[in-house]
């Protein structure tokens, strides 16, 4: 991709961004229920005090001067306050943004290493047992809810046996590499088992079309090494179509993996769009929303990068 294409798709995301943006307000406002319900619910809130504080967010106002004004807010870099905890937005998710990169780029880096082993194996020994074997654990891997198999590593790592801890980051009062990495070891697991079963399916079919081809059989007849035609030039190829679901799972992680975070009590970007969920907290879950959909738009365009750089066709 030339720096003139690279320069028309960053302008192209202007107004893709605006119209993710709009769509995402309306469905959040749209929603039943809102942030001031759980003032509501408490007696010592008068209805003149929930009044005063519909008015300090801007809650009284119709949706589309809602929208226009926090526009015009976040395009300065100010994404609001919290209505559950009157901190800034901002502020809110950089102080969870951490925990959910550290958990997201060792679950992918155990993924992608997975994944290539794995998916290249399937591809070199197609049809045969160890094809199979693979087959059977990526199907578990694509079926199996993240959900139950977190409770299950839960309950025989941390009930029966005793080894790690069910949940959180680390243990109250500080804690040791030792025990942050004990801490990280079930989440990033579940997260990395879900992931590399769907690469490693895409990377086995890359890899057979591969080897199908000519360009191998004219390796195989200057009489290069299995293994150097099987990564050196059919893997080469078979990964520039996986290039694109890889990235976009990479941009996920920036939004959080909510389910995985959820069952293991991490608190990161996840937790907290449940946590903001349950409270109809409209400036962090529109904050959220627009990272993650920024996140995905620029994963898009990596990808585009990346790819064109493994494979000169596609260069314009």
């Amino acid at each position: 991709m030339s720096g003139r294409g690279l320069f028309a798709r960053l302008l192209g995301t202007i107004p893709l961004m605006l119209g993710i943006s709009a769509v995402l307000f309306l469905v959040i406002h749209l929603a039943p229920g809102g942030p001031l319900d759980v003032y509501a619910d408490n007696p010592s809130v008068t209805p003149e005090a929930l009044k005063r504080i519909e008015i300090a967010y801007g809650l009284d106002r119709p949706w589309p001067e809602q929208y226009v004004k926090w526009l015009r807010a976040m395009a300065t870099g100010d994404w609001g306050y919290s209505i559950r905890t009157g901190r800034p937005v901002l502020r809110e998710i950089a102080e969870r943004l951490p925990p959910t990169l550290e958990l997201g780029l060792v679950a992918m880096s155990i993924a992608f290493v997975a994944a290539v082993a794995l998916g290249v194996a399937a591809a070199a020994n197609a049809g045969r047992a160890v094809d199979r074997w693979v087959t059977a654990v990526t199907l578990g891997g694509l079926s199996i809810p993240v959900f139950w198999l977190g409770l299950m590593l839960q309950y025989l790592f941390s009930v029966r046996l005793g080894w790690l801890p069910s949940a959180g980051l680390e243990a109250i009062g500080g804690s040791s590499f030792g025990d942050r990495l004990a801490h990280l070891v079930m989440p990033a697991s579940v997260l990395a088992f879900s992931t590399a079963a769907g690469w490693t399916r895409y990377l086995r079919a890359g890899t057979i079309d591969a080897l199908a081809q000519d360009y191998v059989r004219t390796a195989y007849a200057k009489g290069l090494s299995r293994r150097r035609v099987l990564f050196a030039h059919a893997f080469r190829n078979a990964i520039v179509p996986a290039v694109a679901i890889i990235a976009l799972d990479l941009a996920g992680l920036i939004s959080g993996a909510v389910i995985t975070e959820a069952v293991f009590s991490w608190p990161g970007i996840g937790s907290l769009f449940v946590e903001s969920m349950d409270g109809r907290d409209y400036p962090v879950l529109m904050g959220i929303l627009m990272m993650g959909s920024v996140a995905v738009i620029l994963a898009n365009i990596l990808a585009d990068l990346v790819q064109a750089a493994l494979d000169p066709r596609l260069r314009g």
